[in-house]
């Protein structure tokens, strides 16, 4: 959390000095631009060269994950079809609300024209191929040369038919292949630690670049940003609480206070993991089975990421917004499938790292341009704070429903490590 302060904190202090720079000798500010900016896009190349490496293998290991808990019993099983449910369900909100206060609450035209001038700079959108070709394109012919393209949708395809044929091999096997990805995962992570170690740098030098280039308004833009994304994980808390009360069966009254330690944890740590110990006791306050919350509740944190699918979604519907480029239905379903499955391999990773490797597959997938996320990333604080309550109140409302719709005895032997 420290740490994502100061990278914002860096976006701040690079986009005063842009704007003072500008305001003050404009020639000071044209000459340095080239140099700056290439400083910020040799960081922005190396934050997306993590991208495809990581993501078969959090995807991979993700998956085999999930399979293990959905056989570990019934309990499990139910737990997991509940979680994607759930998933799907925040991603919808997010197709169908983000567009509608688009219209009602636009950024002003200043604003834009400055955001989208200091960021074309260094953005490309594909062309948006013909339904026949997207069929056709599902899978790849060459998955190596897939991944080599950045071709994300056909490379997910491929990797999750790996996956699940993974979980059909024999055990030894299973464990071997199991292992190697988890091993380049954690590899992946360690390099993309490095290349978020000098996140202040790249982003310094690219707010200074946005700043010099859009001038003040470019603040106005990351605000009006920040504003949305705020909208719409307020959005995904309020509906996590109405599946609580209207799908779950609980009262609001007698839910919200049982949530309400738990939310102070979450508020102060932003973390479901630091929330576990929290909404043990808040499932216990709603009378579900503790061997039942002790199985489901660990499996919620590891796997279970209501609020990702929606606003991963709403960034990429953002950008999109802002560029003038159009989304089709058809565009949107596939950009929600990416969703689903990018939550799915986003497995217990930091924010700021998981911010990256779940929403650039869904802006390549919706052809969306992704250098946006170098600075989107730095403002990412403020949403996370709506992102981690709606988690909690998700995980806990799971486990009630999960916990109730069994009647078999659990087990924490089923729970799988």
């Amino acid at each position: 959390m420290k740490s994502a302060w100061i990278i914002l904190s860096a976006l701040v202090v690079g986009m005063l000095l842009g704007v003072a720079v500008e305001s003050l000798s404009p020639a000071a500010g044209t000459a340095s631009l080239p140099y700056v900016e290439t400083a910020g896009l040799l960081w922005l190349n190396a934050l997306k060269m993590t991208i495809i490496p990581l993501i078969v293998a959090l995807l991979i290991t993700g998956i085999t994950a999930t399979s293990d808990a959905a056989r570990a019993g019934k309990l499990a099983g139910r737990a997991v079809a509940i979680f994607i449910a759930g998933n799907l369900t925040a991603g919808l909100m997010t197709l169908l609300l983000l567009p509608l206060l688009l219209r009602a609450f636009p950024m002003s035209a200043a604003a834009a024209e400055g955001l989208r001038h200091g960021l074309g700079g260094h953005t490309e959108t594909a062309a948006s191929p013909t339904f026949a070709d997207f069929i056709l394109g599902l899978i790849p012919t060459n998955p190596i040369a897939a991944a080599a393209e950045t071709s994300i949708l056909p490379l997910i395809v491929f990797t999750t038919i790996f996956a699940f044929a993974i979980t059909r091999v024999g055990t030894a096997e299973r464990a071997t292949l199991s292992g190697f990805f988890k091993a380049l995962g954690d590899a992946m992570l360690v390099v993309i630690g490095w290349v978020l170690a000098l996140a202040p740098i790249g982003v310094f030098a690219l707010g200074y670049a946005l700043a010099v280039k859009a001038g003040v308004a470019a603040f106005g833009g990351l605000l009006h940003y920040v504003l949305m994304l705020s909208v719409i994980g307020t959005g995904t808390i309020i509906l996590a609480l109405l599946l609580a009360v209207f799908v779950v069966g609980v009262s609001l009254p007698r839910f919200v206070r049982a949530m309400v330690p738990t939310f102070a944890v979450a508020l102060s740590t932003q973390s479901s993991l630091a929330s576990l110990p929290a909404m043990l006791r808040a499932s216990a306050e709603l009378d579900v089975d503790p061997k039942k919350a002790d199985i489901v509740l660990p499996l919620a944190v590891a796997l279970f990421r209501f609020t990702s699918p929606a606003m991963n979604l709403a960034v990429v519907v953002y950008v999109a917004w802002l560029f003038n480029i159009e989304l089709t239905p058809w565009e949107m379903a596939v950009g929600l499938a990416v969703a689903l499955a990018a939550a799915l391999s986003s497995v217990s990773l930091p924010g700021s790292i998981s911010f990256v490797t779940s929403i650039a597959p869904i802006a390549i997938a919706m052809g969306v341009p992704v250098a946006p996320l170098g600075l989107l990333v730095a403002v990412e604080t403020f949403p996370d704070i709506f992102r981690t309550l709606g988690n909690v109140v998700a995980d806990v409302a799971a486990t009630k429903y999960a916990a109730d719709g069994v009647e078999e005895d659990a087990s924490p032997a089923g729970v799988v490590s």
